[in-house]
């Protein structure tokens, strides 16, 4: 049970990192004045970018927690469908047709990876 609690938190971390750091618009700047090293950061994008930070460091853990040739997939397959969800939510970006066929095909590939046989 922890490990799917981990993996919710993993992809949960990674998409509200992205959408974030795209909703704030600013990638961040850092600049040297009077000898101080200044990191101009918008609010909204520091937030993405915490969320982000910590979605890597759980993944570290993941990987060592489970068997990499399951863990990849499965996390990279369902934050790139959460991200084209998102895409369309949040920023009213079109699907295309390539992107649906191509987000079908990964939950395929997810569902077959978690497929039980017995």
């Amino acid at each position: 049970m922890i490990q799917v609690i981990m993996i919710i938190i993993y992809i949960s971390l990674s998409i509200s990192g992205l959408v974030l750091m795209k909703v704030g618009g600013n990638p961040g700047t850092i600049s040297m004045l009077d000898g101080n090293i200044n990191l101009g950061i918008s609010p909204v994008s520091l937030i993405g970018f915490i969320c982000y930070i910590g979605s890597f460091f759980l993944f570290t853990r993941m990987v060592v927690v489970f068997e990499l040739s399951y863990i990849m997939p499965l996390t990279t397959g369902i934050v790139q469908v959460l991200s084209l969800i998102s895409s369309k939510l949040v920023f009213k970006e079109e699907f295309s047709t390539t992107g649906i066929i191509g987000a079908v095909i990964i939950i395929i590939g997810v569902v077959v990876l978690n497929w039980k046989t017995t």
